[in-house]
């Protein structure tokens, strides 16, 4: 990203944080720990905040056309469907939806085939960090700039 488009998203990220509500996050998690707390901080962030266990839970908010910003999902989830074939499908509902994924098992960044502009958190993650974070992958699809324009995601520890 281009030292413009960079100050470019920090400025409608300034706007954003002068007014606007904060995006709408789905949450896909199946650890119930981690997605009470990744939604118990965001909410208090301001986030409006949907959680779900798996994908095809996340797959019937997205096709009811659900207020949904901004879809963070883990890529390794039980029930058939993982977190990538989970971003892949909501990008063909949803073309412009940011995606951030999330895993603790360094195989999977490593194997990750990303939805362009995408972003990916590694685990354990501090959930304070994650709001910003997700406001800024907001910011960018406001002004069309494609944050990871490589064949993987940016990696955040």
């Amino acid at each position: 990203m281009g030292a413009e488009e960079a100050g470019d998203v920090e400025g409608v990220m300034t706007e954003m944080a002068k007014g606007e509500k904060r995006p709408s996050v789905l949450i896909v998690e199946d650890e119930a720990m981690i997605c009470e707390m990744a939604a118990e901080v965001l909410a208090e962030q301001g986030f409006k905040v949907r959680a779900v266990s798996n994908a095809m839970e996340a797959l019937r908010h997205l096709m009811s056309g659900s207020e949904i910003d901004i879809l963070f999902t883990d890529i390794n989830l039980a029930g058939g469907m993982d977190g990538e074939a989970l971003a892949q499908r909501a990008r063909e509902l949803r073309p412009d939806l940011p995606v951030m994924y999330t895993s603790g098992r360094g195989s999977s960044i490593r194997t990750l085939d990303p939805v362009e502009g995408s972003m990916f958190v590694a685990k354990p993650y501090n959930p304070f960090e994650i709001g910003p974070l997700l406001d800024y992958l907001v910011a960018a699809k406001k002004i069309g700039t494609k944050t990871a324009r490589v064949a993987k995601p940016q990696l955040v520890t």
